[in-house]
């Protein structure tokens, strides 16, 4: 390992002898300097990873020395060593960003923590979450072989996403392919999961999960307060990874109350999954009930035009009383900024439903443009590009302003999305959908094994286009491609971020409620 090199200044620097023989005895090399010009100027000509500045030297002080480094390096620890305890002064090195401050007299024991600290302290990090993962590991690897349930799937992979938050900040390439590799064998197990569970889950709702129809039902309407609006806000395909980085900047302002998931219907796409959101209904009873509103997907026009009228009956036919709500979908950045104009519009409301489309736009873009593509080249890329939206949009501006209010805030999506990466042939007739995760169409060609095929869509409560219509879905992290001009499809759309299949990323997805702090 490469030796650690310090940069220490201080006018009395021959009583330090016994602590910088220490120091070297420990292999850390060690330059002296007795003023802070001599300090400024060292620094200029060689390496440093750490300086000690005594805060009371002739000509430059500590103080003045520390801001003249910084401005030539603004990222290198330095900590200042002084005898004075006044509190102006802690304040004002505070100011000037001091990594660490000492106050004489000090040993040499103290003296090496602080170096630790401020030079090994994201190395000593790395080693101890990597022993971590590799111990939970092993657990998480046998526990993939058990008979799970829904409930014990949901934590499963809130375990993954915790691991996949932790390494993405370790220079450890080892363990980030180890953590791809189990996390694409737990996807395996959740799509056989899904492919003997989901049938019956729909025939028997009470027995399954909370999923999209029975989301306002069960979780939202049962939590309204008369007293106070509820701002229920849709991110749409917002994964829970996602929402955790979001969640940071969230609760700078608000109090998690409920950290909670659902499971997304299939097929996890918006047109299926919101529209049951907000009617409350599965798509084949949204097709009797709505039979002028309901688009399947061979329809000309918008297949998400009429969810505030889906919100609307579903207010009177599932809370039967009378509940004053609003409904706004964002899908624009001027939108964004009339609605936090005008949210005091809305507070006279118990419910306010609002739509953000921005996720979803972003996870399309990923496959459609150049630029986005090398923006959110991999899962950390594509977090830190949401985030980095979540932070300038005007859905944050909206919330500071919602946190100065009384307010029930939840914030949720409809579905998630998964990076593939696997192609798997189909072939269908001409009517058969576009979606790259789900198809359904009459005479469709594909390999068994690859997909999860229902026969009979009315099993699901799917709607059939055709007396012979069948729906697959891709599992894990592939991707349906068409056999002709099978290579170019194949490498335009590889690794980028779809959804309407079955995957841990895509069906488990954020329910949280929050309070104002």
């Amino acid at each position: 390992m490469q030796e650690t090199t310090i940069l220490w200044a201080d006018d009395e620097i021959d009583f330090l002898k016994p602590h910088i023989m220490f120091l070297k005895e420990k292999g850390y090399e060690v330059k002296t300097v007795t003023n802070g010009r001599d300090a400024v100027e060292a620094f200029k000509e060689g390496y440093f990873d750490i300086i000690f500045l005594d805060e009371n030297m002739p000509g430059l002080t500590g103080l003045e020395t520390l801001a003249e480094i910084k401005n030539l390096n603004p990222d290198i620890p330095i900590v200042l060593i002084t005898k004075n305890e006044e509190e102006y002064l802690m304040e004002d090195a505070i100011g000037s960003k001091i990594d660490d401050y000492l106050i004489k007299p000090v040993n040499p024991r103290q003296i090496q923590l602080t170096i630790k600290k401020l030079t090994e302290n994201k190395r000593l990090i790395s080693e101890k979450t990597s022993m971590a993962y590799q111990q939970d590991f092993r657990n998480l690897g046998m526990t993939l072989n058990d008979n799970l349930n829904f409930t014990e799937w949901v934590e499963i992979y809130k375990k993954l996403v915790f691991w996949e938050l932790s390494l993405e900040k370790l220079e450890d390439a080892g363990m980030h392919e180890i953590l791809t590799m189990q996390k694409a064998e737990a996807n395996v197990q959740f799509s056989k999961f899904i492919e003997k569970n989901y049938l019956s889950w729909i025939k028997n709702p009470d027995e399954g999960p909370v999923m999209s129809h029975q989301l306002l039902r069960r979780k939202l309407f049962p939590s309204l307060e008369t007293s106070k609006p509820t701002f229920f806000i849709l991110i749409d395909n917002l994964r829970y990874d996602q929402w955790k980085v979001i969640n940071s900047i969230i609760t700078e302002n608000f109090r998690a109350d409920e950290e909670d998931t659902y499971y997304s219907i299939l097929p996890t796409a918006t047109q299926y999954a919101r529209n049951a959101i907000f009617s409350g209904l599965l798509p084949l009873d949204m097709e009797k009930r709505y039979p002028s509103m309901w688009q399947n997907d061979e329809d000309e026009g918008g297949k998400n035009l009429f969810e505030e009228q889906f919100l609307a009956d579903q207010v009177q036919r599932v809370a039967r009383r009378e509940l004053k709500h609003s409904y706004n979908k964002i899908l624009t950045y001027e939108q964004g900024k009339e609605l936090v104009d005008n949210f005091n519009n809305l507070m006279g409301n118990e419910l306010n439903v609002i739509v953000y489309n921005f996720v979803d736009m972003l996870s399309h873009a990923r496959t459609d443009m150049a630029m986005i593509r090398e923006l959110a080249n991999d899962e950390a890329a594509y977090r830190s590009l949401t985030l980095s939206w979540f932070i300038h949009s005007p859905l944050l501006e909206l919330l500071k302003k919602l946190a100065q209010k009384n307010v029930k805030l939840v914030i949720t999506t409809d579905h998630g999305t998964i990076r593939v990466k696997h192609p798997s042939k189909v072939i269908g007739d001409r009517n058969t959908n576009t979606n790259l995760r789900y198809k359904q169409g009459k005479n469709l060609n594909f390999t068994p094994k690859e997909v999860f095929h229902i026969k009979n869509p009315h099993e699901a409560l799917l709607p059939k286009l055709h007396v012979s219509s069948s729906f697959i879905f891709a599992k894990e992290d592939s991707y349906f491609v068409y056999p002709n001009n099978y290579n170019h499809f194949v490498n335009y759309y590889n690794e980028t971020f779809q959804h309407g299949g079955i995957s841990l990323e895509e069906m488990i997805v954020p329910y949280v409620s929050y309070s104002p702090r």
